[in-house]
């Protein structure tokens, strides 16, 4: 069984973590673990070794069909190391690796970490292609290629569709204030006395004669006489 996959750089910052069995500690110790495990290898030897240090972190029974084993593959800067017990092959391990590898070259055109990083959810989906709760699925190139477009025209619809939503739900929210201040302007017009009528309600009224400023016009005319 794989119980994990993880990619990490030559510094040791994960950019790919997916566990397919529980983990009793932190999955960065883990991680840093198998990193320490890696990077203090020398050169010449092979690409797997025995990793019972690692049993503490998942529980392992202790059994010889249990027992843990770290499989990597190093590009560049990046590390691939696969975390499995002895029911796996090595070499089946090594060549599963290049297989993820090819498929991400695919999607990516040339997979650099900064793919890794930006495209994660991508990366996930690549790697549910090939792998299911701890089993192999998918080895087959073509077949793992093929489902990419049809993941990636499922991101673009629901990315446009939430789009249209907000946008959507934007334009009825000013829709909505425009007939409010529609309504005001219309109560106001047709209402000059109102309370906020605004300046045009002042220049409407001002012609017009109260009952008090007719008396003093009477009384001034009545002083002249």
């Amino acid at each position: 069984m794989i119980h994990a996959v993880l990619i990490f750089n030559t510094s040791g910052v994960p950019r790919l973590t997916k566990f397919y069995s529980p983990i009793h500690q932190s999955s960065q110790a883990l991680v840093q673990k198998i990193f320490s495990l890696i990077f203090t290898r020398p050169a010449g030897l092979c690409n797997f070794l025995d990793a019972p240090e690692l049993e503490e972190f998942l529980g392992s029974g202790g059994r010889e069909d249990e027992r843990l084993r770290v499989v990597y593959r190093s590009y560049a800067t990046l590390h691939f190391v696969f975390l499995v017990d002895a029911s796996e092959s090595e070499l089946g391990i090594l060549d599963l690796i290049q297989v993820f590898v090819e498929s991400l070259d695919r999607a990516f055109e040339n997979v650099c970490e900064l793919d890794l990083v930006f495209h994660f959810d991508e990366v996930h989906h690549i790697l549910a292609e090939v792998i299911q709760g701890g089993l192999v699925l998918e080895t087959n190139l073509d077949e793992i290629d093929r489902s990419g477009p049809y993941y990636r025209f499922c991101f673009t619809t629901i990315y446009y569709t939430l789009n249209l939503v907000f946008f959507s739900r934007k334009h009825f929210s000013l829709t909505v204030k425009q007939a409010a201040q529609a309504r005001k302007t219309s109560f106001a017009s047709s209402n000059p006395l109102s309370l906020g009528g605004g300046s045009s309600m002042g220049q409407r009224s001002a012609g017009l004669q109260t009952p008090l400023g007719w008396l003093t016009g009477k009384l001034a005319g009545v002083g002249a006489l």
